[in-house]
């Protein structure tokens, strides 16, 4: 039957290697559906202007590194011509990766497909900003319903593109001690997003502003900013705080263990006990399975190959080691394509 639900085991899942997302800005913005709010006049549109010509360019936003590439910008409230002057004042060169648009259709009227388009002949297609989301709105009136039917076509489609979708939105005039909920419509737009950003000034026209952060990939945050006028960008005040985490820890063992040992096959615990060759730290043996099917993706990068295969004793850990795909950026990479002919088969 063609409308069955297509499962997968809990057993499927967690011994499954998945390409991770990409953070085009670091630890803040990646593939998916996100809102940037703010009232009017805040200068959030500056902010979106920012943010594609760093992605365009490789250039830091927000105190933050960038991933390089295509950036297309919607300025559906503008001409080409307010275009031009705010690229002056931001300093901007003349770039090939930043593309404009003044019109668009709307969502379920073709908007989609136009995305789409765009896409196909960008291929490195980072970031799309739509400003401002009214301006594609199909539905006028605001529901739970609406809004999130209206709006996870997008999330879909960001998702099968891979890039990001942000959407420049208004918020409501009243205050609120959670600014998310200042955001104008119901809660449908932030429950269908990934991620929403709140910009909130400090004091009407101060030029100081506090950008709430919220998402389902990244740890929330509140960047305290300022907006410089000689470069017409917002500068953030306060530097993120640094990430803790042990999975570089598991990964640098591992590393230093089979580039020596080129392959492996045993157990949990019989890995664990070899990695007492090469580290001190205290490395679990029902946590390490765990840290490396989540960083299957990023240990390819460094011509390691992982397999958990299912055997007649249970599941065995195999680690090959590839010195020739050492440095690849891993996105052309089968993570299980090189190993021993005893382990061609998919995790």
């Amino acid at each position: 039957m063609s409308n069955m639900l297509q499962t997968k085991t809990a057993e499927e899942i967690l011994t499954t290697v998945f390409k991770p997302k990409e953070f085009i800005i670091d630890g803040l913005l990646t593939q998916g559906l996100y809102v940037l709010a703010g009232a009017q006049k805040v200068r959030k549109s500056w902010l979106a202007m920012d943010i594609c010509l760093s992605i365009a360019t490789g250039a830091t936003v927000l105190g933050r590194d960038t991933i390089q590439g295509t950036a297309l910008y919607l300025c559906l409230e503008d001409n080409y011509q307010r275009v031009q002057d705010r690229l002056f004042q931001m300093n901007a060169e003349p770039i090939e990766s930043l593309h404009f648009a003044v019109a668009a259709d709307k969502i379920g009227s073709g908007l989609e497909e136009q995305i789409e388009a765009f896409k196909k002949e960008h291929n490195d297609l980072k970031i799309v900003v739509v400003d401002v989301m009214q301006m594609v709105r199909s539905n006028v009136e605001s529901s739970y319903g609406t809004d999130y039917e209206e709006l996870i076509g997008l999330k879909h489609l960001a998702y099968r593109l891979g890039i990001c979708i942000m959407l420049i939105h208004h918020t409501r005039k009243c205050k609120d001690n959670d600014p998310f909920n200042m955001i104008s419509g119901s809660t449908g737009i932030s429950g269908s997003a990934d991620g929403s950003f709140v910009l909130v000034e400090t004091r009407r026209g101060s030029g100081h502003a506090t950008l709430h952060c919220v998402g389902r990939d990244f740890e929330n945050a509140e960047l305290q900013m300022h907006f410089d006028t000689d470069v017409m960008r917002w500068i953030v005040e306060n530097e993120a705080a640094p990430k803790k985490s042990r999975d570089n820890i598991v990964l640098s063992a591992i590393y230093l263990f089979i580039r020596e040992r080129i392959h492996f096959e045993g157990t949990a615990t019989e890995l664990v006990t070899e990695l007492k060759t090469v580290t001190d730290e205290v490395i679990y043996p029902n946590r390490v399975t765990r840290d490396l099917v989540q960083n299957g993706y990023e240990l390819s990068k460094y011509g390691i190959d992982f397999k958990y295969e299912r055997v007649h004793k249970g599941r065995i850990i195999i680690l090959h080691y590839n010195g020739e795909r050492v440095g690849s950026d891993g996105r052309n990479v089968t993570v299980t394509q090189t190993l021993p002919d005893s382990s061609q088969s998919s995790i």
